[in-house]
């Protein structure tokens, strides 16, 4: 009779046939948090990005208004009536008279 033998083998059997079960769970969590990380990064990367576009596009408005005011002031500071006042008064520059003009051939 050895019922002994057998018994410690259905123990031995019933041990590993749990450690394996356990080691599959452990994969399967393990599994499953590598995926709760990766998706709280992507949810935190997409968010991240949103808001460097939407600073970005601000930047953009406010480039786009300065850009705008240096235009104005080029064109203001470039008009030819600006320029005709600034000879007349400042420079003390005169409109030539028609015997003072002076035309060459090229």
């Amino acid at each position: 009779m050895i019922p002994n033998s057998s018994n410690s083998q259905n123990i031995d059997i019933s041990v590993q046939g749990k450690s394996h079960l356990i080691a599959k769970w452990i994969i399967i969590i393990v599994i499953l948090l590598g995926e709760l990380f990766l998706y709280t990064w992507c949810r935190v990367s997409y968010t991240e990005t949103g808001f460097r576009i939407s600073r970005e596009k601000e930047r953009q408005k406010i480039l786009k208004a300065y850009t705008d005011a240096l235009s104005m002031e080029n064109d203001r500071l470039l008009s030819p009536e600006r320029i005709a006042y600034i000879a007349t008064t400042r420079l003390n520059l005169i409109i030539p008279e028609t015997s003072q003009v002076i035309y060459m051939d090229m």
